[in-house]
């Protein structure tokens, strides 16, 4: 587990995903305080955390906060910055999101936030999320997907991978509602949104060689009109991705 790719990947970054201004704001991030405010809810998990900000969304309303993740240091990091904020309800797991340590039902809601994408068995993971969560919970997955043209999806799995070696598949609205069936769960709400990715800060965030930023880079410039139209490529390299939410409850 310690010695996972992704963990080994990650294992400098964590501060700046702790930093960074895409996980830390937006809309669904409110949604997300909104799910559990007031619901006198036990004992939930945000799986993948990363950053954590999820996590510091969750604390004030809940009794209890697991922030779960492959990567030590992004571990170490949450919680530095959860006593920071006097989140004092906040514990924090090593695992993958494939192999759960937690028993059956252990969760009232588990969140999931922009890290799929890196899980080597996406459909693995969702079935761990569904077995850990109570039969009455609820559980929110929001993560980049890919359109379902085939060439725009080949040109956004290959901006991914050059810029993060890590990367593993944005998948499709229409897989990721064939995953959540097959891993137990009924989709109750969806939202989807575009987000725009400043693109000097989004290869900071994953320190991307220069060769390989340059190829990023040349992509773009050499992409057809029908890319860069959908991606809205800017001058820079600044692009918009599609972001989806999928609200769910057990099966």
């Amino acid at each position: 587990m310690t010695d996972s790719y992704t963990a080994r990947h990650y294992g400098d970054r964590a501060q700046d995903y702790v930093a960074s201004a895409v996980h830390s704001q937006g809309g669904d991030l409110d949604r997300i305080e909104r799910l559990v405010a007031g619901k006198g809810l036990r004992r939930v998990l945000d799986l993948g955390c990363g950053g954590g900000h999820v996590t510091y969304r969750l604390a004030p309303h809940v009794e209890e906060v697991v922030a779960c993740d492959i990567t030590a240091s992004m571990l170490q990091a949450v919680a530095h910055e959860a006593a920071r904020q006097d989140l004092n309800n906040v514990t924090t797991i090593q695992a993958p999101a494939e192999e759960l340590p937690f028993d059956a039902g252990t969760f009232d809601a588990v969140f999931c936030r922009f890290t799929t994408h890196h899980w080597s068995d996406a459909l693995a993971g969702l079935r761990e999320a569904r077995r850990v969560l109570t039969s009455a919970g609820m559980a929110l997955f929001i993560d980049v997907t890919a359109p379902s043209s085939a060439l725009l999806d080949s040109w956004l799995q290959s901006m991914e991978l050059l810029r993060d070696i890590s990367h593993v598949r944005d998948y499709s609205s229409a897989e990721w509602t064939a995953f959540l069936g097959q891993a137990g769960f009924a989709l109750e709400a969806f939202q989807t949104h575009r987000l725009r990715m400043d693109f000097a800060s989004w290869v900071a965030r994953t320190k991307t060689p220069t060769e390989q930023t340059v190829a990023i880079r040349s992509l773009q410039q050499a992409a057809p009109e029908e890319v860069k139209r959908y991606f809205g490529i800017e001058a820079d390299g600044s692009f918009m991705i599609d972001v989806d939410s999928f609200q769910v409850a057990p099966l």
